[in-house]
């Protein structure tokens, strides 16, 4: 990324980082907040997810959030993860002050009613039932962050550990999780588009300068104890095909060895004719589809593997099969041609992804969040200059046997 970008921040604390370009009639404007699954108590978890659907039912001075800014020509939207929340809209540049005015507003003064509340309390809990209870292989990712993690909040999932946390949590709680986290010392702001960045500043100032910080630091997150012996889990579901899922614990997104795991994991699954596809899949007719990735999150993360299976194989020899795949790899096939394709790939993919105005504010604001948004400017040189024998060392070092976590989730026809 080579693209400019100016940095304020203002007496209240709010970040904001403003990247010019002329060559589009439109801005993007992205907010991410500091607060995430991670930060829930065990006792209330899914605030952050629910918290994040609660900001667009209105706020004191503006009934609904989605009107003003569909009548400026603009669209919007909003995820949670369990790292941090982030909203964006895009609309005309001309338009900028509708989208700084709403989201000001809804930054201190959210509507937090018992009405506004039960709304999205309902549509959370059925987005809860169709996603996770009602939905094939919809209870996965709750049981292998439950296997995989003992004591970090990265043990339950953004939507939360139950539908009761989201049924039961006293509105008190929400508003409380909300004054504790939605302040501007506790957010990013990124402005990307066809913007004056003097002007777009003075803006800036004017709609959030005058909105109080808040002194609430963070408490410490449990740390996860190492892991020094395989954890496996079976359960059975009824579900088309039996599903394998696999995770080692790797280091976070700020730590030198991420980029190396990140870029073994785009060489194994990144393409079509990456070793997953060309082995796995076609030559050894282990698995109808899968693949290798990264959670990529601040916290110490995994590495990843899931899969579904062809009929006939066996959930535990696949998943010793993958365990000395990784291995085979690394010791035997991995060349400096593959991880040339791979950073190449890296680099094409960012620069489709870097047009996008949208895309463009999200990339500076997660890296201005894990530390600077200057790295960005370096990512892909730290991506280029690793070798081989820098793969085979974190291999070696976090993908072992007995750091695995492995899901078995089988067939109700194979119990």
């Amino acid at each position: 990324m080579n693209f400019p970008f100016e940095r304020h921040t203002l007496t209240n604390g709010l970040r904001v980082l403003i990247q010019p370009d002329n060559q589009t009639p439109m801005v993007a404007v992205n907010l991410l907040y500091n607060v995430g699954a991670r930060d829930e108590d065990p006792q209330w978890t899914g605030l952050a997810h629910l918290l994040e659907h609660l900001m667009f039912e209105g706020s004191k001075h503006i009934p609904n959030y989605d009107t003003p800014l569909q009548l400026a020509g603009g669209i919007n939207n909003a995820f949670t993860n369990n790292d941090f929340t982030n909203y964006y809209c895009v609309l005309p540049a001309a338009n900028l002050r509708t989208a700084l005015w709403l989201e000001a507003d809804r930054m201190c003064n959210l509507n937090l009613s018992e009405e506004k509340v039960e709304v999205q309390r309902k549509v959370v809990i059925e987005e809860f039932r169709q996603r996770y209870l009602n939905q094939p292989y919809g209870d996965l990712l709750a049981l292998s962050r439950e296997l995989s993690y003992t004591q970090h909040p990265y043990r339950w999932s953004t939507i939360g550990k139950s539908i009761e946390h989201i049924e039961q949590v006293p509105v008190s709680v929400i508003r409380g999780f909300y004054e504790q986290h939605y302040a501007p010392n506790r957010c990013i702001l990124v402005l990307s588009g066809n913007l004056d960045p003097q002007k777009a500043l003075r803006e800036v100032e004017y709609w959030f300068g005058e909105l109080p910080g808040r002194a609430l630091p963070k408490k410490p997150l449990p740390e996860e104890p190492p892991q020094t012996q395989p954890r496996l889990q079976q359960v059975f579901r009824p579900v088309p095909e039996a599903a394998l899922w696999m995770g080692w614990p790797m280091p976070g997104r700020n730590h030198p060895d991420f980029k190396t795991l990140d870029l073994f994991s785009d060489v194994l699954s990144g393409s079509a004719g990456g070793y997953t596809m060309d082995e796995l899949i076609r030559k050894r007719g282990l698995l109808n589809q899968g693949g290798f990735y990264v959670s990529a999150s601040a916290d110490p993360g995994q590495f990843l593997f899931s899969a579904t299976l062809r009929e006939g194989k066996k959930n535990q020899a696949v998943a010793q099969e993958i365990q000395a795949f990784l291995f085979e790899i690394a010791e035997e096939r991995l060349n400096a041609d593959d991880l040339h394709r791979a950073t190449q790939k890296m680099a094409t993919s960012n620069a489709f992804s870097d047009a996008n105005v949208q895309n463009r504010a999200l990339r500076l604001a997660t890296a201005e969040w894990l530390g600077g948004a200057e790295s960005l400017s370096t990512e892909w040189n730290e991506y280029a200059s690793l070798s081989v024998d820098n793969v085979q060392t974190a291999v070696h070092r976090y993908l072992k046997p007995e750091c695995s976590s492995t899901l078995l989730y089988e067939t109700e026809t194979n119990a």
